[in-house]
């Protein structure tokens, strides 16, 4: 069996790295594609050197620009490099990106089986890019790996009940396997002067906030009003639209995964638009702040670990100080034994 992967952000590539080693550790073939949808060295190749992915056999190198150009490189790219290569069994996509929803569409107009790790995720806002390439990918899959119960309902109630499988999330499978490795490898001295619990991590990335000069510049505004300091990784095209910030953000390339992992596990809580950083603070046990209007990931609001706030500046604020309840919420793990990234490989064997 031969399995083609297709990656290409940062996300996709913490994922891939669990996934691929449970997918080769049962024999089976992977050709691992990254489109090049993210390019830049501290997004990108530290990555693969980091969490121990295997070299991908091929780089589209495609690069920015518009979501049609982007997508239609990625489409271009994909079809001839299958259709001139090794017909796989399977092509194996990750999440909501171009390069998802590219990989999906060429599998599916050359009749090969699409599956689709993280199917199911939902936040009802169609304005949203993500949202609309999720939809359509989950349309096009023949199999559908669902990280959570919630994202089982939501393809019920669109008719889709053929091929879905609540794997659990493969995230949960890289959050507690990279945490172990960054605290032996990335003590917090290492990737900031400040001490554990005295500063908060943020991070912020979404078209909604980063194309919208008014959400951004309340979010600044918001960060700034904090009583403690913020960490902001961020990549090349956010920095360039940051401009003057207030002093206690401290602007930062974007940080390797260890160092992220160590980062918000030392911090007080996060402050993020980003939907996988929502559950990894969860799962550390960190408060968490979402810098959007909705969230995909329902289940980390339990307790008031995470809470949805946009970007209203008195609500960021006001966040800062509002205790959670209980334990951190626990979700993500598979119905049924073994690891999410182990039941995705047997279901591809079949």
């Amino acid at each position: 069996m031969t399995v083609l992967s297709v990656i290409g952000a940062r996300p996709q590539f913490v994922k891939a790295a669990v996934v691929s080693h449970a997918i080769r550790g049962m024999g089976i073939e992977e050709i691992l594609v990254h489109t090049g949808q993210h390019y830049d060295e501290r997004m990108s190749q530290v990555f693969f050197d980091e969490l121990g992915i295997p070299r991908p056999d091929v780089n589209l190198e495609v690069g920015s620009g518009s979501h049609a150009v982007q997508t239609g490189g990625m489409m271009t790219a994909l079809e001839s490099l299958i259709s001139k290569g090794k017909r796989p069994d399977w092509v194996l996509v990750y999440g909501d990106t171009n390069s998802t929803i590219a990989a999906a569409l060429v599998a599916a107009k050359l009749h090969i089986p699409v599956a689709h790790v993280e199917a199911g995720l939902r936040s009802f806002n169609r304005r949203m890019p993500e949202e609309i390439n999720r939809i359509v990918t989950d349309r096009l899959s023949r199999l559908l790996f669902c990280p959570t119960q919630t994202a089982v309902d939501h393809l019920a109630s669109e008719g889709i009940t053929e091929g879905v499988l609540m794997s659990g999330d493969v995230m949960l499978d890289a959050t507690l396997h990279f945490a172990g490795l960054a605290a032996k490898r990335v003590p917090l001295a290492d990737v900031t002067s400040l001490a554990a619990g005295s500063y908060h991590v943020s991070t912020v990335h979404r078209a909604e906030n980063t194309d919208d000069p008014g959400r951004m510049a309340a979010i600044l505004t918001a960060l700034g009003r904090l009583s403690k300091p913020v960490l902001l990784p961020a990549h090349p095209r956010v920095r360039k639209l940051l401009g003057e910030v207030p002093a206690n953000i401290h602007v930062r390339e974007p940080a390797t995964y260890l160092e992220l992992l160590t980062l918000v596990r030392n911090a007080d809580r996060v402050f993020t638009d980003s939907g996988g950083l929502q559950k990894e603070a969860v799962w550390l046990g960190r408060p968490c702040v979402t810098l959007r209007d909705e969230t995909e990931w329902v289940e980390t609001q339990a307790g008031g670990w995470n809470r949805v706030v946009g970007a209203d500046v008195e609500s960021i604020v006001r966040a800062e100080l509002q205790i959670p309840e209980g334990e951190a919420p626990d979700f993500g793990r598979p119905d049924v034994g073994s690891s999410a990234s182990t039941r995705i490989a047997q279901a591809l064997i079949g």
